[in-house]
């Protein structure tokens, strides 16, 4: 016989955070089904740099009640300004930031930490009952949110100084040919001048006695994936000449206000940290040390930018799920689209 939809309906499991479904509370009775946890939304903007996705994240934050988390690895710095594009001071007044100035350019920040961080702001965001909106182009921040990162050992500083002085001795692809001996799939994905990453995977391959590649593979389900938020990622891709027209422009203006004086007073108070290697600042440091024309450098950082968008978008077509707009997030069909994106989202959360 048929049964009543409402005792059907007492009948089903009920949803938990993790998009599953739930038994009964302890001590129910049977039939009785968990009261649906609603799981609350995080919306991912992504893209390469110039794409405008600070415009987008501002307008969308200020539609739905929402704060901005910043997924940057240079905008964590404070005092670098004019090379970071940071949102302005009177945009971040308008509504509330996260992880920008929070660090001083001496003192790294990582993944990992950028990942623990940002965790505990969602949390805290959704707490409010306000939509985080996370913004920025920094891959590995975002990979390490979302995803976790590879638990490997301790950082081996006295390793790192003795690798750092082979490579002035011997080059500056020497790391890259030791990796390669170490570990060939590993040298094969490290682009052969990022000697950060390359020591490294070098360091890891030496204290664990194996390659990196073989490591990741065999650890891959170690990592700590975010759970308790519904991702909503949301992709910028405008024409590519004129997001290199864009980036042209704001290298441009980069300099005019006052680049090289910024680095200037950084490398004075910091020294050469490892944030002033940072696109701009890099060739605002050849400018000082009158290894380059301002023209030149102009030139080298718009250069520096265009390649890196192109790296950004190849990283950022490997994240699943993503609604690719073909525009700038200043363009106002794109803020159409993503408003429709977000409502649709929030209709699914409200309907449980």
């Amino acid at each position: 016989m048929d049964l009543p939809a409402r005792l059907v309906a007492s009948m089903s499991p009920a949803r938990t955070a993790g998009g599953g479904f739930a038994a009964g509370p302890a001590g129910s009775p049977i039939g009785v089904a968990a009261k649906p946890e609603i799981v609350p939304l995080a919306v991912l903007l992504l893209g390469p740099t110039g794409s405008g996705k600070t415009a987008l994240s501002l307008q969308l934050a200020l539609r739905f009640n929402g704060e901005i988390l910043s997924c940057d690895s240079v905008a964590v710095y404070r005092g670098m300004e004019l090379g970071t594009a940071k949102p302005t001071i009177e945009e971040r007044a308008r509504l509330p930031h996260h992880l920008i100035d929070v660090n001083p350019p001496d003192q790294p920040f990582t993944a990992g930490e950028y990942s623990r961080l940002a965790r505990k702001i969602l949390q805290e965001i959704a707490a409010r009952k306000r939509l985080p909106i996370v913004t920025g182009g920094t891959g590995l921040y975002l990979r390490a949110l979302t995803e976790g990162l590879f638990a490997g050992p301790a950082r081996h500083q006295g390793l790192r100084e003795r690798l750092q002085r082979s490579q002035n001795r011997h080059g500056s692809l020497w790391l890259h040919r030791l990796l390669q001996r170490l570990d060939a799939a590993s040298s094969a994905r490290i682009h052969s001048n990022d000697a950060p990453k390359l020591m490294r995977a070098i360091e890891i391959c030496l204290a664990e006695r194996q390659p990196l590649s073989a490591l990741l593979a065999d650890r891959e389900k170690a990592r700590d994936p975010l759970t308790g938020f519904r991702l909503l990622r949301i992709g910028l891709n405008p024409p590519r000449q004129a997001l290199y027209a864009r980036l042209n422009q704001r290298c441009a203006e980069m300099f005019a206000a006052g680049l090289v004086e910024e680095t200037r007073e950084l490398l004075a108070r910091y020294g050469p940290v490892k944030a002033l290697d940072s696109l701009g600042y890099r060739q605002a440091l050849a400018v000082q040390a009158e290894t380059l024309s301002v023209e030149a450098a102009i030139e080298a950082a718009q250069q520096g930018h265009r390649n890196y968008a192109k790296r950004q978008l190849t990283w950022f077509r490997r994240e699943p799920e993503v609604h690719w707009i073909e525009n700038f997030g200043d363009a106002p069909e794109t803020l159409r689209t993503a408003v429709e994106l977000v409502e649709c989202s929030i209709g699914i959360e409200s309907a449980g």
